[in-house]
């Protein structure tokens, strides 16, 4: 029996084919052959067209079957991770609105900073351990504030991950940890950070569901089965953020644990089992992947671009 673990970078689309029982990589694949194009229509914004990553799924998949059309057929489950903090729009049928607002892109800091300083910067600190900052969730508010034709349009807001997901399995959800990533979450109430885009005037019921990290989140339908050559029915069953998942590589499970790596920026990511936070926000801190009510995981994070 064998797993796929695909990773939507912003540079490549990569896959992984493993052996379950050995653990042993049996295939990889990488797409396109140079890097995909980042768009910057201004100064400090970063787009990516989610379709391109999709077309780098079809990519990979079509290598691991070229290479390895055997052991392609006895696949039983699917992991993803993805960069983070990037947003996709979807309308009620799942067409995207608009290219990706990926995670280097800085247009939404001033919104992120004002709702920091007006809903309290204690308060943030302590039921999202961040400032809305850059991530996801501002950048949700930026469309919905400058792009209103767009937004009125849309039914759900994910993170990359969860756009993969979606064009797998036909089904729309996220995690955990991925709000989290986003300042989505509430880790106060254990819930999606209600208060936050209640500030913003955005519904709630644009974020999807929450799924666990490791859990049956859905499967590859039948028409996502036949534009990629894999049986229908696979379960995805694993989706986690860039930096939460190369600690998890690592094998980063544990209070007190470190990773350290190094790419298009260098990462510093450790482990905490208890919800703290930066007062001066230079750190921020997200479910980690292993999380539970019971067993606490945290992982904070601090970063910077070369």
């Amino acid at each position: 029996m064998y797993t796929i673990g695909y990773d939507i970078g912003s540079s490549f689309i990569k896959a992984a084919l493993l052996e379950i029982e050995t653990g042993k990589i049996a295939g990889i694949a990488s797409y396109p052959k140079t890097e995909m194009p980042i768009k910057a229509p201004h100064s400090g914004w970063a787009e990516q067209e989610p379709e391109e990553w999709w077309a780098g799924i079809k990519g990979v998949t079509a290598a691991l079957n070229d290479e390895h059309p055997a052991a392609m057929k006895q696949v039983h489950a699917i992991g993803i991770t993805y960069q983070m903090h990037g947003l996709v729009l979807v309308d009620k049928n799942q067409n995207v609105l608009r290219p990706s607002i990926i995670w280097c892109d800085s247009r939404a800091v001033e919104i992120g900073n004002e709702a920091f300083h007006n809903i309290g910067e204690s308060y943030c600190l302590e039921n999202f351990l961040n400032s809305p900052g850059n991530f996801t969730a501002s950048k949700l508010r930026w469309v919905q504030k400058y792009e209103p034709d767009h937004f009125k349009k849309v039914d759900k807001a994910m993170l990359p991950g969860d756009y993969i997901a979606m064009k797998l399995s036909g089904t729309v959800n996220t995690t955990v940890s991925g709000l989290s990533e986003g300042v989505l979450w509430n880790f106060k109430e254990n819930r999606v950070a209600r208060e936050l885009l209640k500030y913003w005037d955005i519904n709630p019921e644009v974020i999807p569901a929450p799924k666990e990290t490791f859990s049956l989140q859905s499967f590859v339908s039948k028409s996502a089965a036949a534009e990629l050559d894999i049986p229908t029915g696979i379960p995805v069953s694993y989706r986690s953020g860039d930096q939460p998942n190369n600690a998890f590589s690592l094998n980063v499970l544990n209070p007190g644990e470190v990773a350290a790596t190094a790419g298009t920026s260098g990462v510093v990511y450790g482990i905490l089992d208890e919800p703290e936070y930066d007062l001066d926000s230079r750190v921020n801190v997200f479910v980690h992947v292993n999380h539970a009510v019971k067993q606490p995981r945290y992982g904070a994070c601090g970063s910077g671009i070369d």
